[in-house]
């Protein structure tokens, strides 16, 4: 499990994705660049090729502080 520096508190948290991990979740709006934004537990993932109301499955490609990217499974 990734942990990560979340707030001031100085804690942390552990991160609710995994690296190469698939996931099946729903595009709620889209990010300034046209990604599609989902969100597990409320950590921010963008998904590639995406669009408001897609029901999709995705494989999380890159892990950030504070967001992760993640692709379409086809």
């Amino acid at each position: 499990m990734n942990y990560e520096r979340r707030g001031y508190g100085g804690g942390f948290r552990p991160c609710p994705v995994e690296m190469g991990k698939e996931y099946e979740v729903n595009i709620t709006e889209t990010s300034r660049q046209g990604e599609g934004i989902a969100r597990i537990q409320g950590f921010v993932i963008f998904v590639a090729n995406a669009k408001p109301r897609d029901h999709v499955k995705i494989k999380i490609t890159r892990i950030g502080r504070s967001t992760a990217n993640a692709e379409i499974v086809r």
